[in-house]
């Protein structure tokens, strides 16, 4: 059992809006805000066509649709988002000032016993919790995409972040129906940090001319069974994320010992610099728009 009651979602994009779906669906009351203009409405939007399509599928029942929908609600300031929650998830972009700022605020407003949790993929759990008043009730909740399909939730904890803030955390995944791994809070985490270094090889493989990328991709399925190819994948996670969290590894953990196994690929920066980032453009390794 999770003693998580209401949930405070902070970010109604790729992750933020899947996060909120997926608590709501467990049982929990969430607010969700985005400073976004009419994001957080956009995210609502995606919930419901996310619901609508599994009772259409027939892998959800239509009155566990409606009573996840009661349960979300749209708030209009951040402040009225995390107000009397017991947990609250920031889902904001992959950058270390804008999360830290925005748990700095976040703290002002709720109970000494809220947990805070950053959705960070790659960053420092510990970084992001600098300045609060009480950096151990931060942690991690990794969740991937798309959140109300993929099971995994890493669960991260700084050194600074309270025993009993983990197995919260633990628990609440678990409420979920995902299956929670815990990591120590170390630059990539596990998945990150395996996913990136497979991903960052098969473009070195596109652009060494190897193989097509649907070819690579398929040596992965079929060869590895892997549910999906790592450009495939990349596409997805979209190319600048990757980008961001490849130079990021390359600086911190290949900074230590001169590696250059997280070096981010010329291929990857130059598609990046002319907007191919993947699915949310239509165009990355694959062409979205035609082949789907």
């Amino acid at each position: 059992m999770t003693d998580v009651e209401r949930v405070g979602v902070l970010g109604a994009g790729t992750m933020g809006h899947g996060i909120a779906q997926v608590a709501a669906m467990a049982g929990h009351p969430v607010r969700l805000f985005d400073p976004g203009e009419g994001a957080a409405q956009a995210g609502l939007r995606r919930i419901r066509a996310n619901l609508d399509k599994g009772v259409e599928l027939g892998k959800v029942e239509a009155h566990v649709r409606e009573a996840a929908l009661e349960r979300l609600t749209v708030a209009t300031s951040a402040a009225e988002a995390v107000g009397d929650a017991s947990l609250v998830i920031e889902a904001a972009p992959e950058r270390m000032e804008l999360k830290r700022e925005l748990l700095q605020a976040v703290e002002r407003e709720v109970a000494p016993d809220t947990l805070l949790a950053t959705n960070t993929s790659s960053l420092s759990v510990d970084g992001i919790a600098e300045g609060l008043e009480d950096p151990g009730r931060v942690l991690g909740l990794h969740f991937f995409n798309p959140v109300h399909i993929m099971a995994l939730v890493e669960v991260v904890h700084g050194p600074r972040t309270r025993p009993e803030g983990t197995d919260r955390g633990v628990a609440f995944a678990r409420g979920l129906g995902k299956e929670p791994i815990v990591v120590r809070d170390t630059p990539g985490f596990a998945s990150s940090r395996l996913g990136v270094a497979l991903g960052l090889e098969a473009i070195r493989m596109v652009e060494e001319e190897v193989a097509s990328p649907a070819d690579i991709d398929r040596a992965m399925t079929l060869g590895y069974r892997h549910p999906m190819g790592p450009l495939r994948l990349t596409d997805l996670v979209g190319l600048d994320v990757r980008l961001g969290i490849a130079e990021y590894l390359h600086r911190t953990l290949d900074g230590e010992t001169g590696s250059e196994r997280f070096r981010p690929p010329d291929l990857l920066r130059e598609m990046v610099a002319r907007g191919d980032l993947g699915k949310k453009t239509g165009q990355g390794f694959y062409d979205w728009e035609t082949d789907g």
